[in-house]
C-alpha cells in the first residue's frame, strides 16, 4: 500500500468528510465520491484485506503487522471522517432538504452529473457488452429510484440490521445512494432519529451490519475490478445514470402519508420539468448550484490526478 505523510492523510479525512455527507442524502452514493476522489479500488483492496488470514497474521506477528496488512491508516482516517461528517451534519442536511430541496438536489444533480462522465472515462475499451451493461445498470438503477418506499418505521433489531448490510452494499457502489435504500426499506428515519437522540445501542446493531455486508460485498467488487474492470466499471456508470432520477430537483407529490409524528410528507413523487412546476421552480439559482456541483467534480478529479503516487 501507498506510503503517506500526516497531510495526505489529512486530505483522505476530507475525503471521508465528502463520502460521509453524501452518504446522508437519501439519493447520492458515497462510492461515487471515492470513485471521484481516486481512493474507490484502494478502499475495496483494504476492506477485502480484513479476514481471516489477517487473523493469523496478528496471532504470529503481531498488531503492527495486521494493521499494515489491512492498510489500517488509510481506513482509520477515511473512516474518521466519514463519522465525523455523518454525525456533525446529518442535522444541518435534513434541515436543507426540509427548507430548501430544490437547491440542495440541484447541487448533487450537477455533481452526480459529472461523475458519470469521470466514471466512464475510466473504461479503456467500449464494446457492444460494455454499451449493453451500461443500459442494464442504469434501467436497474432508474427501475430503484421508482419503488415506493415501506411505511412501516418500527426499528426492530434484526430490521435495522438486515438494512445496515443492504445499506452498505449500496455505499460502497457509485450511484446507488445507501441512504435512499434506507428510505425504501423503511428505516432511513428511525436511523436518523437514532443519530439525533444518540441512541448507541440502535447505532451499534446497525454499525454491525453494516459490518457483516461491507466484508462480503467489498470482496466481490475487488474480485470483480481485478478480473472484468471495464465491464464493471460500465455497470457503475449506469447506475449512476439511473439514479440520476432520484435526484432530479423537481418533484410532483403524487401520494401523502402521515409520518410518526403527524405530519403529512411526500410518499409517491415523479420528475417533472421545471417549467411544469407547481410552485417556485427557483431555476437560476437551481443551475447555478448544479454547476457549482459539475465544477466541484472537476476540481476533485483534477487533484485526483495530481496527487502524489508512491
Amino acid at each position: 500500500m501507498a506510503q503517506r505523510n500526516l497531510f495526505q492523510y489529512f486530505i483522505i479525512t476530507l475525503k471521508g468528510m465528502a463520502m460521509g455527507a453524501a452518504d446522508v442524502v437519501p439519493g447520492v452514493s458515497g462510492g461515487t465520491i471515492a470513485f471521484i476522489s481516486g481512493i474507490y479500488e484502494e478502499l475495496l483492496a483494504s476492506i477485502s484485506s480484513v479476514n481471516f488470514d489477517t487473523l493469523k497474521v496478528l496471532k504470529k506477528e503481531g498488531i503492527k503487522a495486521a494493521w499494515k496488512k489491512v492498510n489500517g491508516n488509510f481506513l482509520l482516517a477515511l473512516l474518521s471522517g466519514i463519522f465525523i461528517s455523518v454525525l456533525s451534519l446529518s442535522k444541518l442536511i435534513s434541515y436543507l432538504l426540509e427548507n430548501h430541496p430544490i437547491l440542495v438536489w440541484a447541487f448533487f444533480f450537477g455533481l452526480v452529473l459529472a461523475s458519470i462522465l469521470y466514471v466512464a472515462k475510466q473504461i479503456t475499451e467500449w464494446n457492444f457488452i460494455t454499451v449493453i451493461l451500461l443500459i442494464v445498470g442504469a434501467v436497474g438503477a432508474f427501475y430503484i429510484t421508482t419503488l415506493q418506499p415501506m411505511v412501516d418505521e418500527h426499528a426492530s433489531p434484526l430490521f435495522i440490521f438486515i438494512a445496515g448490510a443492504l445499506a452498505i452494499c449500496a455505499m460502497i457502489l457509485p450511484g446507488i445512494s445507501g441512504a435512499f435504500i434506507l428510505v425504501l426499506l423503511g428505516a432511513y428515519k428511525p436511523v436518523l432519529d437514532a443519530i439525533h437522540d444518540k441512541n448507541f445501542k440502535l447505532l451499534l446493531i446497525l454499525m454491525f451490519g453494516a459490518v457483516v455486508g461491507l466484508l462480503s460485498f467489498s470482496k466481490v467488487l475487488n474480485w470483480l475490478f481485478k478480473h472484468y474492470k471495464n465491464l464493471t466499471l460500465a455497470v457503475l456508470t449506469g447506475f449512476i445514470l439511473g439514479s440520476l432520477n432520484k435526484i432530479w430537483p423537481w418533484k410532483e407529490t403524487l401520494t401523502w402519508r402521515v409520518n410518526s409524528h403527524g405530519v403529512p410528507v411526500p410518499f409517491n413523487e415523479q420528475s417533472v420539468s421545471p417549467l411544469n412546476y407547481n410552485g417556485d421552480a427557483q431555476l437560476f439559482f437551481a443551475l447555478l448550484l448544479a454547476l457549482v456541483g459539475f465544477a466541484l467534480i472537476l476540481l476533485l478529479e483534477k487533484l485526483a490526478n495530481s496527487s502524489p503516487k508512491k
